[in-house]
């Protein structure tokens, strides 16, 4: 009988890459988990199944007859509390192991900014369960550019962001989830918390050189002031507490401290992760 893994944030920048890697693999059953199943077919691979952390009934029917759960949470006001409840219903459940993405700042317990904190408590209490874990701490996303600065960069030929010449080991959600699929297929990865970067750290101005190389066009970054980056965020249609999350964020950005690199990637899956002109070249019709 195949193994039925339900991946969480089934369409969100990890879930995806994920669902894609898992539903190709033999033995392997994805039942993919969205709020919006309509939208979805579902094929021999992948079940499409309705999620919202809002509805613990629809949590409930998800984790029905799952072996093991990819769980993600949107960095919303309430994550702590939504992912709060899913763990809750995976203890109630069958399921045997939790491959849990985290961020990289949980490393830091209490002594982080929020979303570190946040998921450092999830983190403890995913431990509490009893059940096998593995903890993923990325850095952040390469693909955040070609999901929230596409558009900038397409028609102003620039993307704005208040993080100075700070660098970070920025990661591929590929290579995020290409180290998920090992935990979840091979043995010796229970128990074990990974942290997940790109090979360098990188400014922003330099990765605007990367861009402007791969895209034959000179596309310029522009270091805005937090007062600026709240403003535009909230024309975005953030929420105040999305904003401050992130301006925390950025400020350990600009500090230099999300500029280590680790070398799990390579150690777990065996490749190199990702380089962040690959990732411009493989996105480059984004930004076009």
């Amino acid at each position: 009988m195949a193994t039925k893994i339900l991946v969480t944030g089934a369409t969100g920048a990890t879930g995806q890459q994920l669902v894609e890697k898992l539903s190709g693999m033999e033995g392997i059953s994805v039942q993919a988990a969205t709020r919006s199943i309509d939208k979805y077919k579902n094929n021999s691979n992948i079940e499409y199944v309705r999620f919202d952390y809002n509805d613990v009934s629809t949590i409930r029917n998800a984790l029905q007859g799952v072996d093991k759960v990819f769980l993600v949470t949107a960095a919303v006001p309430e994550m702590f509390e939504n992912e709060k409840r899913v763990i809750e219903e995976i203890k109630n459940a069958s399921v045997k192991q939790i491959v849990k993405l985290s961020v990289a700042g949980a490393g830091l317990g209490e002594e982080g900014i929020t979303f570190g904190k946040l998921h450092y408590r999830l983190e403890e209490m995913v431990k509490e369960t009893g059940i096998a874990y593995t903890l993923l701490r990325p850095m952040s996303f390469m693909q955040n550019y070609s999901n929230f600065m596409s558009q900038a960069i397409k028609t102003q030929d620039a993307f704005y962001l208040p993080m100075g010449d700070g660098k970070v080991s920025i990661v591929d959600t590929r290579d995020i989830a290409s180290v998920a699929v090992k935990a979840f297929t091979e043995q010796g990865h229970e128990g074990k918390t990974y942290t997940l970067t790109g090979p360098e750290p990188l400014s922003n101005y330099e990765i605007a050189d990367i861009l402007s190389s791969v895209l034959e066009r000179k596309i310029s970054y522009v270091d805005v002031s937090e007062d600026q980056a709240r403003q535009g965020m909230g024309e975005g249609g953030m929420t105040d507490w999305s904003i401050e999350r992130m301006l925390e964020l950025y400020r350990i950005n600009k500090a230099g401290h999300t500029a280590n690199v680790s070398s799990d990637i390579e150690q777990v899956t065996g490749v190199k992760p990702t380089s962040f002109e690959q990732f411009a070249r493989d996105y480059s019709m984004t930004f076009k």
